[in-house]
Order: structure tokens, then C-alpha cells, then sequence
């Protein structure tokens, strides 16, 4: 347990201490406990600026659509490999939605755009075989949001139904046997045994994925960002970045990555809630 235990307080315990910089107005020579008191300026900048309204918007909208799609997709997935007798064609099928897991976020990207290409990706060569004009997918605000999403979906299924498949294998032999000889069909097999017994498992993935609703990846969509779908694509993390690093006003994006962490522990804690009454299952 001592070196998870070490990372933790190390990288993530004792760091937190620093964010007193949100409430200071930071100077390079004083240093963070130097530096002068502000209060809560830099989160009235925040919510007074214009564009506030949208980045939160942007955030919330590309995160629950990205839960919406990517919660159900490993379930129904591990449910499907669960009934593959072929042992041969499961672990092809495991191999083929798992591998797509371990590209970097950088390669992934530059798959995305040379599949999305406007002229010579093969998605808009097999649209205009088709007879369908070529789309630029990365250059609309509309068609971002999905492209981000479902190529997360793509990327990530097979490793998440990992965890269900173990699940699965961890449901006692002895109800499939009832069930079989109940009469049951797989359909009814699958929502008697095989959902109850990965409900524990996905009520606490799905508390973890709420609660991380206002982190959104940042790498991904700062490297598919562009001037075209700016209007879609700025999100909380991403404008953080901008403004801390970039324009190197360090104390506005530590006050709103601050603010951006509260909210997702709102959210947990709320959602947790929730569960503990509703299944009987929760992180806590």
C-alpha cells in the first residue's frame, strides 16, 4: 500500500496546499504565500466574463453526451461476449476493442483528422461515392461533438468492458443453471442474472464517471480545436490552460480549475447519495 499511498500524498494531497493561489494576487519575485490577498476576485472575473456561460454550456453538454454514449456501450458489449461460446472468436473480438485503448491521444488525433479529412479522408471518399457532398467534420460546431465523442467510445469500449466481463465471471454458476432450467431465453438470462450481477460494478463506474463530468480530457480537444469549431470545442480545461499558461495569468485559471474541482465533488457526493438509496451500492 506505501507507494500508491506516497503518489497520493505527494502529487495530489500536498499540491492542494497551492490552491490558495486562487484567492491571491500571484507575483513571480513574492511567490505564492507572498503574494498579496484578493479575496474572491478572480472568481467574479470569471463568472462576469461573457464567455463563462459557454465554456460551462460546452463542458456539460460534450460530457453528458459523452456519458450518454459511453456508459452503455461496455456493458452491452461484455453482455455480448458473455454469450460467444467460441472461446477463439471471444478473444479475437476482446483483442480487436481493446487494442484501440493503448494509441496516444496525439496518434489518436491524427487518425481522427486523416479519417475526417475534407478531401481525402476516406470517410468523405465513401460519401461521395455515395453521392453526398464531402463534410467538414472537424470544421463544424455540430459535428465536433460527435466526432469527439464517438471516437472515445471507439477507443475505450473494449477496456472498460474489462471490468464487466470480470464481473460476469464472478456471478455464481448455480442461477444460469436455475435459470436454464426455469425455461429462461438469453434475453431473460441476460436481464435475471447477467444485469444484477454487474450492477454493483456499474453503479460505482458511473458515481467515478459523474463525478468527472467537469474534468473533460483536455489534450484531445485542445489538439482537435480549431477556429472553425471554436464555438463548441472551448471548454473549462482548455480555456484554463490558455489563460494560466499562455497568458501566464496563473492566479484566474487556478480560481476557475478550483471552482471547476468543486463541482465535480458536488457532483460525486451527490450522485453517491443517490445510489446508496436507490441500489444499495456506492463508493462510500
Amino acid at each position: 500500500m506505501l507507494p500508491p499511498l506516497l503518489y497520493f500524498i505527494i502529487f495530489k494531497y500536498i499540491p492542494m496546499a497551492n490552491s490558495v493561489l486562487a484567492f491571491k494576487d500571484y507575483n513571480i519575485i513574492k511567490g505564492i504565500w507572498g503574494s498579496p490577498w484578493v479575496g474572491l476576485k478572480y472568481f467574479r472575473l470569471f463568472f462576469d466574463n461573457p464567455v463563462a456561460f459557454t465554456l460551462v454550456k460546452n463542458t456539460l453538454f460534450i460530457s453528458l453526451y459523452q456519458l450518454a454514449a459511453s456508459f452503455p456501450v461496455p456493458i452491452i458489449l461484455a453482455l455480448a461476449l458473455n454469450e460467444v461460446r467460441s472461446g477463439r472468436f471471444r478473444k479475437l473480438v476482446q483483442l480487436i476493442t481493446y487494442a484501440p485503448y493503448f494509441i496516444s491521444t496525439v496518434v489518436m488525433v491524427s487518425i481522427i483528422m486523416l479519417f475526417f479529412a475534407p478531401r481525402l479522408g476516406i470517410v468523405n471518399i465513401g460519401l461521395n461515392h455515395l453521392g453526398i457532398d464531402s463534410i467538414n467534420f472537424l470544421g463544424s460546431p455540430d459535428m465536433f461533438r460527435s466526432v469527439f465523442v464517438w471516437s472515445e467510445v471507439w477507443q475505450t469500449a473494449g477496456y472498460s468492458a474489462v471490468i464487466y466481463l470480470a464481473a460476469l465471471a464472478g456471478v455464481d454458476p448455480s442461477l444460469y443453471e436455475a435459470a436454464k432450467v426455469d425455461g429462461a431465453t438469453r434475453i431473460q438470462k441476460i436481464i435475471n442474472v447477467d444485469l444484477p450481477g454487474i450492477m454493483p460494478a456499474a453503479v460505482i463506474i458511473l458515481i467515478l464517471s459523474v463525478g468527472n463530468i467537469m474534468a473533460l480530457g483536455f489534450e484531445k480537444i485542445y489538439l482537435l480545436q480549431n477556429s472553425l469549431n471554436l464555438q463548441t470545442s472551448e471548454i473549462i480545461s482548455t480555456y484554463v490552460y490558455k489563460m494560466g499558461l499562455l497568458n501566464a495569468n496563473y492566479s484566474f485559471a487556478t480560481a476557475v480549475g478550483l471552482l471547476n474541482s468543486v463541482i465535480n465533488l458536488a457532483l460525486i457526493i451527490l450522485v453517491n447519495n443517490v445510489a446508496k438509496r436507490v441500489s444499495n451500492n456506492s463508493l462510500w
